[in-house]
């Protein structure tokens, strides 16, 4: 879903110039009325680069959630969209990641933890916050991510890795998204 009447485009892989396929929305971290779209190549996984910030294979866009909404709809070109979809919710915990896991577990959710909202990323490789285009500070992390518990709808980092979505709060409201796998 995306703010109706902005002329939203569905992002195209730089490299190989077909649609990307939509991985999730999350909040922003630091704007209440806004969500992150967060979009990745899967025409040829691999091949695109699409685990890098800067390769034009993956695309974090900020989207205002005030107002009216409509559904965007990508081309007929190239992976758009997962095989299926899931959701959950959010679990308020003032614990660390794996502390959080086995609190979801323990209450027989299904113990499947998608990921954390906020805070500090926990990387599985080196750091690699990026800086904001704009301003040039370190972005904030939205969220880290999860492929999920089923491979035919699930996000694919990799096989067991992470997502990583991180936002500016500067004027130019900037947002990106990587991925790193162990």
């Amino acid at each position: 879903m995306v703010p109706a009447g902005v002329g939203f485009a569905w992002p195209v892989c730089k490299a190989c110039q077909k649609a990307m396929q939509f991985q999730c929305r999350v909040p922003h971290p630091t704007e209440a009325f806004k969500q992150i779209l967060v979009f990745q190549c899967a025409n040829a996984p691999g091949t695109c680069g699409e685990w890098e910030v800067d390769s034009g294979a993956n695309q974090a866009i900020i989207v205002d959630v005030a107002g009216p909404i409509s559904s965007a709809q990508p081309s007929n070109d190239g992976v758009a969209t997962l095989g299926g979809q899931w959701s959950g919710h959010v679990e308020q915990v003032d614990t660390d990641y794996e502390q959080a896991r086995r609190v979801v577990q323990s209450r027989g959710q299904g113990g499947h933890v998608l990921g954390f909202l906020g805070g500090q990323p926990e990387w599985l490789q080196d750091d690699q916050t990026p800086d904001c285009p704009s301003c040039g500070q370190s972005m904030v992390l939205a969220a880290q991510l999860e492929e999920g518990p089923d491979y035919r709808i699930g996000m694919n980092f990799g096989g067991g890795g992470c997502g990583y979505v991180f936002a500016c709060a500067c004027p130019a409201r900037s947002a990106a998204f990587l991925w790193q796998c162990g």
